[in-house]
């Protein structure tokens, strides 16, 4: 059965986008079955792939606006043979005022996925629907402050949608090991939520940022690069807490 784990933080800026574009990616090299949903009416994440998000025949608006099947959304081979795609692009940001008066409409991603998960050995991004939630967090100031709200919204879904949802853990990203307040915020970070972080930190890496202009994800566009080396690494950790 597919693991479910959503990429999520309140706080902007954090590589929420990158962070699930690249450890989809870097799954789907260990020839894990992927599936990643993009979230956003933005669509970064499908761009983020090379797929135009303004070409998609069926989008995860038309998902979840019954317009489509759950299979007819799905975008297979990917960039790689076992990574598949639900795209999205400014239509989604409409989907709410549509879905304003339309029953357990927060279920109705889980029940779509409910279908297919069986097809999958990881399904990257959706709350409502998640088995877990790892969290990106930036090594800046505010960092614990965003984690704390972040943690009162992740109760507030398990009360309310999902009470089988749990903590994942927590990736450090946009780390620079030349300042001292990155290595504070690591440490602070540590001693509030002690088990539940992942080893692997993401730098600070050119490459890393370059990316997502050339529709690739870090492994494909400069596997040698630390950024590509650090998502191996995050993505080893995650199939080894199956």
């Amino acid at each position: 059965m597919g693991r479910i784990i959503a990429v999520a933080n309140q706080k902007g800026g954090v590589g929420k986008t990158t962070t699930a574009i690249n450890l989809a990616a870097s799954l789907a090299e260990y020839q894990k079955n992927v599936l990643i949903i993009d979230m956003d009416p933005q669509g970064n994440t499908t761009s983020g792939f090379g797929v135009d998000k303004n070409e998609l025949e069926h989008s995860l608006y038309d998902l979840i606006t019954d317009n489509c099947t759950i299979q007819e959304c799905i975008l297979e081979n990917v960039l790689f043979d076992t990574l598949s795609l639900i795209g999205s692009n400014v239509n989604l940001s409409g989907a709410e005022i549509e879905l304003i008066d339309v029953e357990r409409k927060e279920f109705i991603l889980k029940d779509a996925l409910d279908e297919i998960k069986d097809q999958y050995d990881f399904i990257v991004n959706a709350l409502s629907a998640a088995d877990t939630v790892l969290v990106p967090i930036q090594c800046e100031y505010y960092a614990l402050e965003g984690l704390t709200q972040l943690l009162h919204t992740i109760n507030l879904v398990k009360s309310r949608l999902n009470p089988d949802l749990e903590m994942e853990g927590v990736v450090f990203t946009m780390y620079d090991a030349r300042t001292n307040l990155s290595l504070q915020v690591v440490e602070n970070v540590k001693d509030n939520l002690q088990e539940r972080v992942y080893k692997t930190i993401i730098p600070r890496n050119v490459r890393l940022a370059e990316a997502p202009s050339h529709g690739l994800p870090i492994n494909l566009y400069d596997a040698r690069s630390t950024g590509a080396e650090a998502y191996h690494q995050l993505a080893e950790e995650v199939i080894n807490r199956e």
